[in-house]
């Protein structure tokens, strides 16, 4: 079980320690929310978290099947609903490099359904992830 510490540090801000790595994020309310925007909001970790999760995943999978994801990336976009404030929409654009084989490229998409960020949110967000979008 991962253990985080999470400091309130005033003017909306707040500090996250994963304790394991002694990693620190510090997050920001959004501008759109009475914040000034100068970190990551904690909804856009929850975005982040989803592309972060799903290069990873399908980094596992290469791995073990020697492929290489070099300048993989992705694009996330998010997008807030008002009543209630929450996340409504999360888009991942993932690209993968040009020297993929179709059978690397179809191993690597499915392996993306196991993405346990993704499992995990709610399902009325609307979350759609594009590969290799033009």
């Amino acid at each position: 079980m991962s253990k985080i510490k999470i400091n309130y540090l005033g003017d909306l801000r707040t500090s996250s320690e994963h304790l394991d790595s002694n990693t620190v994020i510090t997050t920001d309310a959004p501008k759109d929310n009475q914040g000034l925007g100068r970190k990551f909001s904690p909804t856009d970790l929850v975005a982040s978290s989803l592309g972060s999760c799903l290069l990873t995943i399908m980094g596992i999978v290469a791995k073990r099947h020697n492929i290489s994801l070099d300048k993989t990336y992705a694009d996330v976009q998010k997008k807030m609903s008002e009543k209630p404030r929450r996340i409504s929409q999360i888009i991942v654009d993932i690209y993968f490099n040009s020297t993929l084989s179709d059978k690397s490229r179809k191993l690597l998409i499915n392996s993306a359904k196991h993405c346990p960020v993704h499992n995990s949110l709610n399902s009325e967000i609307d979350i759609q992830i594009n590969f290799n979008k033009e």
